[in-house]
């Protein structure tokens, strides 16, 4: 396994300016993402109290059923006492979801092992699944790459009803098919049996999809003790009671102050992320129709399409008596987060970074600073025969993010035609318009029925001849198929649908090439979170 890094060209204006504009910076957050931070994190940290014990008991609970190792036990009992954390998040996707997933936990781990280190006191990793999250359709699907193209596979199930990921189950004989059927498209390995197994044990094991995202998530990550916990545990809302009284009570000041942010942010040139309201209440409501998000009118929080109305006495009663019944939305979350952690840094991406860059102003308004923000690692895993191919070809990865080897195959496809063939085509089309011009003379003796036969007639010709080229050119295509496919491999890989591997990719196609070590020897590379695109060659 060898690591290289590549400077990409930053597409994201959040992400360009984050990295490279220091007024954007401190406009927007409370920290630079610079080794100097991390000292005034951890004193204004140690400023503040946290409900530690009941969090470890809270994390220690939900991981139980899933399996806590020694080294995930020892970070619990370090966050009962003097902690702080590196904390990560996502939604539950099926095969962990795409790879991202996986290089934001390595990320996570990687930042808190050097903080660790640096800063002499211990700095658990922890992942925060977004389980509350109820768009099941942005993780219902995985992607396997099939001859250069991404192909879809999809849960069937019907989810009427707008259930978070921790309460939507799913039928076990769907997902075992679907599995099956992701495992068929990977081929066959020595690694295969034992990894499908222990997937397919995991289905059995679970009911929902947060389950199944931490159990195989667990499973990958248990020797370096990964912390896990559900945002919509029962648990831990019994945890956030009292954040939730506060973030009710400024419900309106909240609003504001987001709104304000955002609006600033908008006009700089990078849009309005959240889409703040200032009637939000930045709160969903758990309700018999799912989960539906709540506004203020009139004094009261509301959900007119559902019906729902309560007064500001009900809301807080609900947060003391049912705090269960509430869910964060994508402004409280990090908030909550904030509350609920001693966060020294949050890993996110670059969508998670726009949200929180127009929450500085609510993160002080709850007299807290935003932790440090720090941008997940990016990579891309380059099998041993996409590693061949890029050599035979004498590419680069650059060259296929670039553009260079789509230009390459256009070229070598155009090349291929056979000029002297479609020349002769042509031209025999040319004087068989000729021909049918000599004829239609005589044709309109005959009157428009005849006419009409002529014109049918030349349509028909002229479309067999179309039809003769279009033969030709895959007769052509197909003698020359091993060599375009290669090409197909490339981009098909490294770039499907024109994206980076990560964003469509479960990391399962690659631990079945490569084996169960994968993680452990991924986390044993040498790397630098210097803002850089990871390549790894497996």
């Amino acid at each position: 396994m060898e690591l290289e890094s590549l400077a990409l060209q930053e597409k994201n204006k959040v992400m360009q300016s984050y990295n490279n504009d220091k007024e954007f910076l401190h406009t927007f957050f409370d920290y630079e993402n610079e080794e100097s931070s991390y000292p005034a994190r951890l004193k204004e940290l140690a400023g503040r109290t946290y409900e530690r014990r009941q969090l470890a008991e809270t994390i220690r609970s939900f991981m139980e059923p899933f399996g806590i190792s020694a080294n995930a036990n020892t970070h619990i009992e370090e966050l009962a006492e003097n902690a702080v954390a590196v904390v990560g998040g996502q939604q539950a996707g099926i095969l962990t979801g795409p790879l991202y997933s996986v290089h934001k936990a390595i990320s996570v781990i990687l930042l808190a092992k050097r903080q660790r280190e640096k800063l002499g006191v211990p700095v658990v990793p922890v992942f925060w699944v977004a389980g509350e999250d109820h768009d099941l359709n942005e993780i219902n699907h995985v992607y396997t790459e099939m001859e250069g193209c991404a192909t879809k596979h999809q849960y069937r199930g019907n989810f009427i009803l707008k259930l978070m990921a921790s309460d939507a189950q799913y039928d076990k004989q769907v997902m075992e098919s679907l599995v099956k059927d992701i495992f068929g498209k990977f081929g066959e390995t020595a690694y295969t049996k034992d990894l499908l197994d222990e997937v397919l044990g995991a289905v059995e094991q679970e009911k929902s999809f947060t389950q199944f995202f931490v159990r195989l998530m667990n499973g990958l990550f248990k020797e370096e003790g990964l912390l896990f916990i559900d945002s919509a545990s029962k648990q831990l809302r019994e945890l956030e009671k009292s954040y939730f009284v506060h973030l009710i009570e400024e419900s309106e000041q909240l609003a504001e102050v987001i709104s304000n942010k955002e609006e600033l942010f908008a006009e700089k040139g990078f849009g309005s992320p959240m889409g703040a309201e200032l009637d939000a209440a930045n709160l969903f409501y758990i309700h018999d129709t799912g989960r539906v998000l709540l506004s203020r009118k009139d004094g009261f929080f509301v959900n007119e399409s559902s019906g729902l109305r309560f007064s500001k006495a009900e809301m807080l009663r609900i947060a003391q008596e049912e705090p269960w019944l509430l869910s964060n939305n994508v402004a409280t979350r990090p908030l909550m987060q904030d509350m609920v952690f001693p966060v020294l840094a949050f890993v996110g991406g670059p969508g998670e970074i726009a949200y929180w860059a127009v929450l500085k102003e609510a993160f002080h308004h709850l007299d807290m600073k935003m932790p440090i923000i720090v941008p997940r690692m990016s990579m891309t895993l380059v099998t041993p025969q996409v590693k061949h191919t890029l050599d035979e070809k004498n590419f680069t990865f650059d060259d296929v993010m670039s553009g260079a080897v789509s230009t390459a195959r256009e070229q070598f496809t155009s090349g291929l035609q056979d000029e002297r063939f479609n020349s002769v085509v042509d031209e025999t089309e040319k004087i068989l318009g000729q021909q049918y011009e000599k004829i239609a003379e005589f044709a309109v003796q005959q009157g428009p029925m005849m006419q009409e036969l002529l014109e049918k007639n030349l349509r028909f010709h002229t479309k067999q001849l179309d039809y003769l080229k279009g033969k030709a050119e895959e007769a052509v295509l197909l003698k020359h198929d091993a060599e375009l496919r290669t090409f197909g491999i490339l981009e098909g890989e490294l770039s499907p649908e024109g994206v980076l591997q990560e964003r469509l990719y479960t990391p399962y196609t690659y631990l079945n090439s490569y084996g169960p070590t994968l993680i452990r020897d991924i986390l044993g590379l040498p790397f630098e979170m210097d803002g850089t695109h990871k390549i790894i060659y497996l």
